[in-house]
């Protein structure tokens, strides 16, 4: 898919409409920048990247918050103008500019709320959700769960600094190495889907191995089998002693209903121990991740961040996003942890009355006995009896815990194994799609440098990674460059293997680049089926380069772009 118009609308007025082209675009800044005072920063040359940004599943917050352009208007100026004036944004992809008819997916979004809102695809509207699931439909043509349609354009929406100084850890810094194996798997062509079962696999197995942590800090599973063993002896040789003792068959029975009562009494006492340290374990890790939030300083960083928005203008923004994203995800991650603890609590109560229904019996069967004319020495051994029951019960209980989180462990990790295994099984088809991956990246690297940068994937305890190699230093103008070529050779490698993606590269502060290099990605791009979006300030250009055909959008202090 191509960009092949942005437009801004102020009710049924068109306040912009700007529309694309194949190869470099250039949204230029006229400002002077030798002239005092003039930054450059307040024209809304970074804001068509925002828009763009934000028609794709972005919450369009950036538009108007921190880190927005408009140093000159506060913040709610800008807001006010988007929201009072129902600003409307449509942006219409295209799946071949040079092919009239093929498809277009339109899409229109505006800054409102609720009834207000509008989200459409196609004139259908959708929930936030719904929207982004349904672009991964009609763009890749996938209704996987993972990686999210969000996560897939990262790479080609680059403004922020994250994205700007990773080529391939473009995501939130919490995001785990589960996600990011399903992401590069599927940039590649290969879709596994298998990113939240094994981020839930993974969660069980901490949960199972910190209950058999805690158990060996009281015994170790030997030790519980040799008490046992000993034990059972032990009242095998006590059963002797009480066989020679000629007692009527009431007292018998009632004896053996004794330890039946006492052996139950143990093992529901152990069996409520156990159910509630699992219940303890699930409250410490519900109340950790609870803590997150209190252990944040809100107010404090937010001073922080708005001393240093002035010179730093994205910071906030990855700081807002990332703190609604980190609490959302521990939200998500309490509501998992906590899921199992009404049933643990009813299983205690249960246990419990139980326990108190047994502790009746108990007591009425030794007023009962202590009535009989027992003699002394049989009631000796009958409490040696009872004790080693007390005991032998006890011991179960733990080697029935030790064995049950065991099992489940293994159940576990034989189901990563297999999950693990059959993403391994497509290690054949990975090296072959890095191979020809290269095949583009160490071209463009080359002309770009002089160099070949070479994408490389390694395999982790928990995940496949990608990782890129490159002989030398990277300074920030060949970061960028090294960016630029990987994102490029990226959209050639989708075309050659029939891999559905965007054709368009989103790249903000294009000007750290030398001219030479910038001339060198403007050659490339052009010769090459993709767009290249870039805003910059027209005296940071090289003098040779033919602006005129490149340029989609000029912007200056007297021309911004919403006009106010």
């Amino acid at each position: 898919m191509f960009l092949k118009s942005l437009t801004i609308q102020n009710e049924s007025v068109t306040v912009r409409d700007i529309r694309f082209h194949k190869g470099l675009n250039l949204i230029i800044d006229e400002t002077d920048t030798d002239t005092p005072q003039s930054s450059g920063n307040n024209v809304g040359k970074t804001t068509v990247l925002k828009l763009i940004d934000f028609c794709l599943g972005g919450n369009g917050v950036n538009v108007y918050k921190k880190d927005m352009e408009f140093k000159d208007k506060s913040y709610v100026d800008v807001e006010n103008f988007l929201k009072h004036n129902n600003i409307i944004i449509t942006l219409v992809l295209k799946q071949d500019l040079d092919v009239e008819g093929s498809p277009e997916i339109v899409i229109r979004k505006n800054f409102l709320n609720r009834s207000q809102k509008i989200q459409e695809i196609n004139g259908e509207y959708f929930n936030d959700k719904a929207f982004d699931i349904r672009l991964k439909q009609l763009i890749f043509h996938s209704t996987g769960h993972k990686p999210t349609f969000r996560q897939i354009i990262a790479k080609n929406i680059r403004y922020e600094k994250n994205r700007l100084d990773n080529t391939l850890k473009v995501l939130f810094h919490t995001t785990t190495f589960e996600e990011y194996e399903a992401l590069y798997f599927f940039w590649l062509g290969i879709d596994t889907d298998t990113a939240s079962k094994k981020q839930k696999l993974h969660l069980q197995k901490s949960t199972e191995e910190t209950i058999i942590k805690r158990l060996r800090r009281d015994t170790s599973l030997s030790e519980i089998k040799q008490a046992l063993s000993v034990i059972d002896r032990d009242i095998e040789d006590l059963d002797k002693l009480k066989k020679r003792f000629n007692i009527n068959d009431d007292y018998e029975v009632d004896l053996d209903k004794l330890n039946i009562a006492k052996s139950n009494i143990n093992r529901l006492s152990s069996q409520i121990s156990r159910l509630n340290l699992r219940k303890n374990i699930i409250l410490e890790a519900k109340s950790e991740l609870e803590k997150e939030y209190a252990n944040i300083d809100i107010n404090q960083l937010k001073e922080i961040y708005n001393s240093a928005s002035g010179f730093l203008p994205e910071m906030h923004k990855k700081f807002e996003e990332m703190l609604s994203f980190h609490n959302q995800m521990l939200k998500e991650k309490i509501k998992f942890v906590s899921t199992e603890i009404p049933s643990l609590e009813l299983e205690i109560e249960n246990s419990n009355s139980l326990m108190q229904s047994e502790i009746k019996n108990e007591t009425f069967l030794a007023d009962k006995l202590n009535k009989s004319n027992a003699l002394k020495e049989l009631e000796t051994i009958i409490g040696q009896l009872n004790k080693k029951y007390e005991q032998k019960g006890k011991y179960e209980e733990q080697l029935r815990q030790w064995s049950a989180s065991t099992e489940k462990l293994e159940s576990i990790e034989k189901e990563l194994k297999e999950i693990n295994d059959g993403i391994t099984s497509q290690d054949k088809d990975l090296e072959n799609k890095i191979e020809g991956f290269n095949k583009f990246f160490s071209k463009i690297s080359q002309k770009l440098y002089g160099e070949q940068f070479i994408l490389s994937h390694d395999k982790t305890e928990r995940a496949y990674v990608l990782k890129i190699g490159a002989i030398g230093g990277v300074g920030t103008g060949k970061k960028k460059g090294q960016i630029a070529a990987f994102d490029i050779a990226y959209v050639q490698f989708c075309d050659e293997n029939d891999i559905p993606c965007l054709h368009f590269i989103l790249h903000d502060q294009i000007e750290t680049i030398h001219d030479n290099q910038l001339s060198l990605i403007s050659n490339v791009v052009n010769n090459v089926n993709v767009q290249f979006v870039v805003p910059v300030l027209r005296d940071k250009l090289p003098p040779e380069m033919n602006i005129e055909t490149f340029k989609i959008i000029a912007l200056s202090q007297e021309e911004k772009l919403f006009k106010v």
